[in-house]
């Protein structure tokens, strides 16, 4: 029975050794032999309703990351495959300019249009406009549709969000007849924020072009192959948006702030999540990009990215690491066991009184058992609250009066009334960071 095992063993790793050295070669020939002046020929092969993912005629299963100003060298050093973006130029580099990074590092794009939100107030009923914005688009086509590192067009980002107008839809499957007129080389996809039976009936009925369906789902995604087959969806899709556990989706504090996950609980999460969510249906689900790739402001600078504001790699990359690789890397990023304020954590709903000592109390564990350095930060809650990702003020910082710091414990005094959060910040000197926050509210 054991030698049984033993061979069974052996032979999967094989199998799996040799399936990753097809996907290097493949990355290798991206990387080092395509013309950059040819683009890349992006198919779907649909094998009794199991789709699959072809680029130049070899299988490509997406392993991305959501990316606008994030990291490209470190996406390739981790081995992702594929990045995203949401707009074709995104006011610090050309479209041009992204996809010659991403063709450098072997990488392909899934690109992003700029498409108008009912939301921000534009009129799908305005013939004019829509026309007008068409025709935009096709510019934006004709300049990028060569590049051989341009895998898929993304027809706008969550359109359906607030949205009432099911002409949205009739406008993207137009934009989408125009790209492959012009462009019979790429694909073309629309994402959706969540997804339901309306947008699903919608999709089917009146965006008949499009080749490939997008969603985007945090806390629930666990769910999306339950919604897929519930909804009536038997195409392909990717998922375009998933990570950690959206703001509209946790704890809140008893003055109804919402409670953010810390980086290890979130790592945690991104796994399982992948695990049952994207791994779970390989025959209609071409892959994901993980968001985000970077960092960004949304509700607090922590939330959304897998990295820090210094460029530190939080605990989830070394879980994408794991999944792109199948095996962890070599130096681990350091995990949260507890952060508590006044032996509180941030589900208890932390009250304080102010100009009285507090003391906060950050533990974490370095599997290298590297020296930890902490650092702290005091920031006013936010008030600059948007939704779907739409741009957020930083919330203004907060001096921290500080009695004492040592090795993860902060004695400090409470600032004046208002509303706070204290983040704790933990790194192994290697550039990777373990951090949590705690909301509080001062008398």
């Amino acid at each position: 029975m054991k030698t049984s095992i033993k061979i069974i063993f052996t032979t999967c790793m094989c199998l799996f050794m040799l399936s990753a050295c097809k996907m290097n070669k493949f990355e290798e020939q991206i990387t080092k032999t395509t013309d950059k002046t040819v683009a890349a020929k992006v198919t779907l092969k649909n094998t009794d309703g199991n789709y699959q993912l072809l680029v130049n005629n070899k299988p490509f299963y997406i392993n991305g990351a959501g990316l606008e100003f994030g990291n490209i060298p470190a996406l390739a050093k981790h081995n992702g495959n594929s990045f995203r973006t949401w707009r074709t130029d995104n006011g610090e580099q050309s479209g041009k300019e992204v996809l010659d990074e991403a063709f450098k590092y072997g990488l392909m794009v899934t690109m992003g249009i700029e498409v108008a939100r009912e939301r921000h107030g534009f009129d799908y009923n305005d013939e004019v406009a829509v026309r007008e914005q068409k025709e935009r688009i096709r510019k934006e086509v004709l300049e990028y549709k060569d590049h051989p590192s341009l895998l898929i067009w993304a027809i706008g980002n969550e359109l359906n969000l607030r949205a009432t107008n099911p002409k949205v839809w009739d406008a993207v499957n137009d934009i989408s007849k125009m790209i492959h007129e012009i462009d019979p080389n790429h694909l073309t996809t629309t994402t959706l924020a969540g997804i339901s039976q309306q947008e699903i009936n919608y999709i089917k009925e009146r965006c008949t072009d499009i080749d490939i369906l997008s969603v985007q789902l945090y806390g629930k995604i666990e769910h999306l192959p339950e919604y897929i087959k519930e909804f009536g969806w038997t195409g392909p899709y990717i998922v375009t948006e998933w990570g950690a556990t959206g703001h509209w989706e946790v704890p809140k504090t008893s003055w109804n702030i919402p409670i953010e996950e810390n980086s290890t609980v979130k790592a945690a999460n991104y796994l399982k999540r992948y695990q049952i969510a994207i791994a779970g249906d390989p025959k209609q689900c071409l892959g994901s990009y993980v968001f985000l790739w970077g960092q960004k402001q949304e509700r607090t600078p922590t939330w959304y990215g897998v990295f820090l504001e210094d460029g530190k790699e939080t605990q989830s990359v070394d879980v994408m690491h794991y999944i792109w690789n199948n095996k962890w890397p070599e130096n681990r990023t350091p995990q949260v066991k507890s952060f508590t304020l006044n032996n509180k954590t941030a589900y208890e709903s932390v009250i304080l009184e102010a100009q009285q000592e507090q003391v906060a109390v950050f533990k974490v564990v370095d599997l290298e058992n590297n020296n930890i350095n902490y650092r702290w930060e005091l920031l006013h809650e936010s008030t600059s609250l948007q939704d779907g990702g739409d741009f957020e003020e930083r919330p203004e910082s907060v001096k921290i009066d500080i009695i004492s710091d040592k090795k993860g414990v902060l004695k400090f005094k409470s600032p004046k009334k208002g509303m706070y959060r204290l983040f704790a910040y933990a790194d192994d000197g290697f550039n990777h960071a373990a951090t949590a926050n705690i909301p509080f509210l001062v008398n």
